[in-house]
């Protein structure tokens, strides 16, 4: 058995298995992890990954998570507990087959980067971000740069008071016939 009761770091674990294609972690303790950036990197032909048994209170940096998984069809974070994460950048970059996304149990109100977190997901038609506090994101560069399959997107819980880079936020959103801004 792979005993990861005490790591603390992550990143870069899968980073570049470009022929892994099924991934079964849901024997890993994940309690004091507090990276998972790059963790899946480059895993082009992933298209089965189980996370549901990861505890992931402690974690502070998502960044460029499943950064190109594009062959990922579906992703179950719903027990992903996100409080305490500050980056989220590129999270989801790439994930081209992902048809649907529903992050409605995410907590980001210490999320301080989310630039390109969904930018290139050219497959995606429905994104569910109703619960996220953006009251601490400074970068939201590009976040969905490239989503030319989503027609409508919901960000009214959006509060970009603080926010400095909106710069190609939603550039080559070819399909989106309703943006709700309020």
């Amino acid at each position: 058995l792979f005993n990861t009761i005490n790591v603390n770091d992550m990143s870069h674990m899968f980073d570049s298995c470009s022929s892994l294609i099924s991934l079964d972690l849901s024997s890993f303790n994940t309690t004091k992890l507090t990276s998972m950036r790059m963790m899946f990197n480059r895993c082009s032909s992933l298209v089965s990954l189980n996370l549901s048994s990861f505890n992931t209170f402690n974690v502070i940096d998502m960044s460029q998570m499943f950064y190109d998984c594009s062959s990922l069809v579906s992703l179950d974070l719903s027990s992903f507990n996100t409080i305490n994460v500050n980056d989220m950048s590129q999270m989801f970059y790439d994930c081209s087959s992902l048809v649907s996304l529903d992050l409605s149990s995410f907590n980001t109100i210490n999320v301080n980067d989310m630039n390109q977190m969904f930018a290139k997901c050219s497959s995606l038609t429905s994104l569910d971000l109703s619960s996220f506090n953006t009251i601490n994101v400074n970068d939201m560069g590009y976040m969905f740069c490239g989503c030319s399959s989503l027609t409508s997107l919901d960000i009214s819980s959006f509060n970009t008071i603080y926010a400095n880079y909106m710069d190609g936020m939603f550039i080559n959103c070819s399909s989106l016939i309703s943006n709700i801004i309020l």
